[in-house]
């Protein structure tokens, strides 16, 4: 992974720009987080729980973000050769960070799948099951690499907020309520 440059954000006025480090701003926002936004192209986004993997192995791509989805996981659609990863703070939960990631599948055959899958599998909660084998069979594990410059971050947000309303889904009760012993409080 190519290391990013120092961006000048504004902070206070506009003849002060202070630096931000894009590269450890990514590692402190995803490393401290367990859930991101996928924005694909031309589509929807997606909320996904994810690994934040620092390798610092001079022969592999260097950190990047381990995503499974499939059989028993969450949901995702396929994904382009290139999304938008959303970023969020730990502690207000607002946006933190937006920026361009590379995504590639790894095949459950590579020799690399097995090191991601127990990565993933480390951080997996309320695992049943011999989650390795499951996955193997009818999961997908995505590497999603960040690059560039980010979109927004520190000092360059969007001026609208992002905020979508949610369509009901099919199992949401708005209408009917279910029946309640002693009735409903």
């Amino acid at each position: 992974m190519r290391r990013y440059e120092t961006v000048h954000a504004v902070s206070g006025s506009p003849e002060t720009p202070s630096p931000v480090n894009v590269t450890r701003l990514l590692a402190e926002a995803a490393s401290k987080s367990g859930v991101l936004w996928v924005e694909v192209p031309g589509g929807s986004t997606h909320a996904v729980w994810f690994v934040w993997h620092d390798n610092d192995d001079p022969r592999s791509a260097g950190p990047a973000i381990y995503v499974v989805s499939g059989t028993g996981e969450q949901t995702l659609p396929s994904l382009p050769d290139e999304v938008t990863v959303i970023l969020r703070s730990k502690d207000s939960g607002a946006r933190l960070l937006r920026l361009k990631a590379a995504t590639r599948v790894i095949d459950p055959t590579a020799p690399e799948w097995l090191g991601a899958a127990e990565v993933l599998q480390a951080k997996r909660l309320n695992a049943t099951g011999d989650v390795l084998a499951r996955w193997r069979e009818g999961a997908t594990i995505h590497v999603l690499t960040p690059h560039g410059i980010p979109d927004e971050g520190p000092g360059a947000y969007a001026a609208e907020s992002g905020r979508v309303t949610v369509s009901p889904a099919r199992g949401t009760t708005a209408s009917w309520r279910p029946w309640h012993w002693r009735g409903r409080g």
